[in-house]
């Protein structure tokens, strides 16, 4: 017996009518393609995750909608962790067009946003993940929530949340790929101490999930750069909302409220 293999199945609706979903659902019946999750994710789109126990079967599939006027297929591949979430949210995280590591989140989607951040803390490796937004946007509270939902401990290096803090040493079963490490670039560039510099560079190299606020500050005071990031998220009150400090100075930065 074959093992079954996941697939993403997205398309596009040309035109709606009675029975369409039960049509495609029974076509997928006689394939012996299981559907395990189905969701509108935009406008006139359903995605859908599947199970198959041979690749030639959604070969076989994708020839026969290419024959079917009402619908178009848009993406037919193993899903990725975009897919998953779409599917689960019913939308798509919007995505920078030019700087493709770059996801944009609105207020109203802090849901989401745990949940894309809770998948990239379940990764192995050395995940760092770059957080941007004005003040009392969310930032810190769903590092937390996303840390929980990744079922890891969460540790701050750096933060104001409560009251400055800022760590010049760990404890030792504080230095584990099971923590997601929360820091400030601000607090951590322009506020600590050298001790609190060299626990940085150690965590930085550490392979465990680390996310920084205020990105952007953190790399222009320090040796690291945009690059070193694998994602960088933007977090706003609504979609036209400006993210900026340029108004401010470095001693407005150090008297600045950036929870």
């Amino acid at each position: 017996m074959k093992d079954k293999k996941e697939w993403y199945i997205e398309y596009e609706i040309q035109r709606d009518r009675p029975g369409l979903l039960g049509d495609l659902a029974s076509m997928l019946g006689m394939l012996n393609i299981n559907i395990t999750t189905i969701n509108g994710v935009e406008n006139n789109r359903r995605g859908m995750l599947v199970m198959a126990d041979d690749d030639e079967k959604i070969e076989v599939l994708r020839n026969i909608i290419h024959k079917v006027d009402n619908i178009t297929i848009t993406r037919l591949r193993p899903p990725t962790m975009l897919d998953r979430l779409a599917v689960r949210h019913g939308r798509y995280i919007a995505r920078d067009t030019e700087d493709k590591k770059t996801f944009r989140f609105i207020r109203d989607e802090l849901g989401l946003l745990v949940d894309f951040m809770a998948e990239i803390f379940k990764k192995e490796g050395n995940q760092l993940v770059g957080i941007r937004g004005m003040p009392r946007v969310g930032k810190t509270e769903s590092m937390i929530a996303a840390s929980v939902s990744a079922n890891k401990r969460w540790t701050f290096i750096s933060s104001t949340l409560l009251r400055q803090t800022v760590r010049s040493t760990l404890a030792v079963d504080e230095m584990s790929t099971d923590h997601v490490y929360l820091i400030d670039g601000i607090v951590s560039t322009l506020r600590s101490t050298e001790r609190h510099h060299c626990l940085l560079r150690e965590i930085m190299n550490f392979p465990a999930a680390k996310v920084i606020e205020h990105p952007d500050i953190f790399v222009r005071e320090s040796e690291y750069e945009l690059d070193d990031f694998q994602y960088i998220i933007e977090l706003r009150h609504n979609p036209d909302e400006e993210i900026t400090y340029e108004m401010l100075n470095n001693q407005a930065l150090n008297d600045f409220d950036v929870t």
